[in-house]
This record gives C-alpha cells, structure tokens and sequence, in this order.
C-alpha cells in the first residue's frame, strides 16, 4: 500500500469526476488516470484494472452498482489490497457491489455538488468504512486534504437519513415549484412575486433556483433509488392532510389541534437549544439577505490570494473616509474569489468613485460592480 498511489476514476469526465481529478492531482500530487463513455480519449477499463491502487466511482446512481458488479468481474480478484471507492448520494447498494470484490471498501458522499472552492471546507462528507484495515491511513489523508467534516456511519443509516436531509427537502421545494408554475397565469411569474418576499420565501425560492438549475437526473435518482424515499413521502402527505382537513373543519376544535399537533408538540421534540440555534441561524440568513440586497455597494476581485490583499484593500477605502456597513466573499464559477463591499447610508458617491478609480488603478484588485 502506497501514501502515493495511482487513483483511477471511473467517470471521469462527470462533473464530481472533473472535480476529483484536479483535486487528487493539484492537492495531493497523485497521478489519476480514467475512464468515461463520454471521453473517447480516457484511458479503458482495463488500463484503470492494470494500473490504479485506488478505484473511485463516481456514476449516476442508477447505473452503480451494475457498474461497480462490471469491474468485479473484469478485475477477477485482481483488486485484492487495493482501495475501491464510490461518491454517489445512495450508499446501500453501491457499497454493497463493491464488497463483491476483494478490495479494501469505502463509500463516501460529499453533501454538495461539486463545489467551484478546492477542497470541500466547510461542507460535510459521510463516510461509511464498509472493510478498511492497510488504507486507512490514506483515507484519512484523503478526508483531511478534503477539508470537509466527515460523519461516519453505515450504509442503511447514511440512506435512512439521505431520505429526511435529501429527498424531503428536494421533493417539498418541487411541490414548491409546481404550485407556483400554477398561480403564475394568475398572480404572475416569480419575479412579480419578488417585491412582496419574506425571508422564508426569498430563501425557498433560492433553494428551488438550485435544484432547477442543476443535473435533473441527480435529484431523479436520490428520489427513485433510495428505498426508504417512498415511506417518508407517506408520512409528509399524511402531515399535509391532516392540515388540509384541519382548514376544512375550520372551527375552534381544529385551530386548537393545529396549534397542538403541528406547533406545540414539533416544537417538544425538536428541543429548546435546537430551536434556539436554528433561529439563530435564520436570523443570520436574513441579515446575509438583507446585506445583499444593499445597492450602496461594489463588487471586487482580488487577483493576489496572499496575507494583506483584503487589508490592503480595505484600507483604500480608509483614506477615503468611507465607512462599510458589510463585506462577504464568493467564489465564481472559475473559482475566483470576490468580495462585496456594502457601505453605510449616505456616503459620499465621489469619494466612492474615488476608491473604486484607485483599485483599479493601483492593482489591489478589479472592481466589477459599482
């Protein structure tokens, strides 16, 4: 067993096989080779057999676990020693194909798409350590280079939870969508919606921006191929229904039961702490929201990630006299980092010009929106 070992991806050329291979390549120095049917370039099956001590399957979920009993067969125990690994959203069944083999066997599912960050910092990876003894040192050079907070746990509890985390929030926030498609003839599209917003609906409506905006077949197989998707759909229709007929019955009796079965006793379970810091959180959310929404505001990129760019940046606006009122970070698509910088009410446009002229100017940094 090698702390340096050739990694082979099988799909590589997905969107999370992309991703590995820049970052086993860039963060860890290792050689990754290869194979997916959409690049007639990458290596064949056969070479990532031959050639590679760690295996990471990274497919659709639908077609896994038959991929992964493919190479069992093809490897014919040539894969005894060696570490297997797969990145998909559902853990029983493809775990389950690799422990077919004779490999070392880990199943890990980073709860994000592929971020446009490096590493998966703060962002959380489960792992579920199916047979692990000789690679366990590298997985766990491979979880901290990752950055990630991982959470242990075994298959079948991983696709219990997947169901709640995953396939509840998804499946809610398309009902979402679908309900508002409907009321659009009516009340108008999203944005006629907008101006009234809250910041539970400016929330909602972003998580639903996300999901349509991503792979349709990720969140197809999340709902479809994870076996304990259908019982936590009954027990969300069955919460529905009971509203709904609470609102039919409408006198004092149903209020009384609302307040009792859908407030008073969720709120008992959840616990006092929990509550408190989930409304902490919102609370922080809205404030985020709110400072987005600021047009007193520019937007910068810092071409220099080195100690003393956002310093020297800030102190720009010093000796200009402005104040700010708040400053956050993204990252774009290609992964630059830029910063927006929203400044307090009432602050003098010209020395604002001024600044934005002298970034520019000084190359500190490029200032994208003002």
């Amino acid at each position: 067993m090698s702390m340096t070992p050739v990694v082979g991806i099988v799909g590589s050329d997905g969107a999370y096989g992309r991703w590995l291979r820049r970052f086993l390549a860039q963060r860890l120095g290792l050689e990754v080779i290869g194979h997916d049917p959409a690049d007639p370039q990458s290596d064949s099956p056969e070479t990532l057999l031959e050639r590679a001590q760690v295996l990471i399957f990274s497919a659709p979920i639908r077609h896994t676990p038959a991929l992964i009993a493919d190479y069992v067969a093809r490897s014919a125990g040539r894969e005894a020693g060696r570490l297997w690994l797969d990145v998909t959203s559902v853990k029983s069944a493809p775990v389950e194909a690799m422990l077919a083999s004779q490999a070392e066997v880990v199943g890990l599912h980073p709860m994000t798409a592929p971020p446009k960050a490096p590493t998966l910092k703060g962002r959380v990876m489960v792992v579920c350590e199916a047979r692990l003894s000789q690679w366990q040192p590298f997985v766990q050079q491979l979880c901290g280079a990752l950055e990630a907070e991982c959470v242990r746990a075994t298959p079948e509890h991983h696709d219990q939870v997947m169901a709640l985390v995953q396939a509840m929030v998804h499946a809610t926030h398309l009902a979402q969508a679908g309900v508002l498609r409907e009321y659009a003839p009516i009340l108008g599209a999203l944005p006629a919606l907008m101006p009234y917003r809250s910041a539970s609906f400016e929330l909602d409506t972003a998580i639903i921006a996300r999901i349509l905006s991503l792979n349709p077949a990720i969140y197809e197989d999340i709902q479809f191929g994870n076996p304990h998707v259908a019982p936590m759909l009954d027990r969300l229709l069955a919460q529905l229904q009971q509203l709904r007929a609470q609102l039919e019955q409408g006198d004092d009796a149903a209020r009384t039961a609302f307040r009792q079965q859908l407030l008073l006793d969720n709120r008992d379970s959840m616990g006092t702490e929990v509550l408190a810091d989930g409304n902490y959180t919102f609370e922080r959310v809205g404030y985020l929201l709110a400072d987005l929404t600021e047009r007193n505001a520019i937007s910068v990129h810092l071409p220099e990630d080195r100690p003393g760019s956002l310093r020297e940046l800030l102190h720009v606006f010093e000796r200009h006299r402005v104040s700010l009122a708040s400053i956050h970070s993204s990252r774009t698509p290609a992964g630059e980092v830029h910063f927006r910088v929203g400044f307090v009410a009432g602050s003098d446009a010209l020395a604002l010009q001024a600044a934005a002229i002298e970034i520019d100017a000084s190359g500190i940094g490029r200032v994208l929106v003002r």
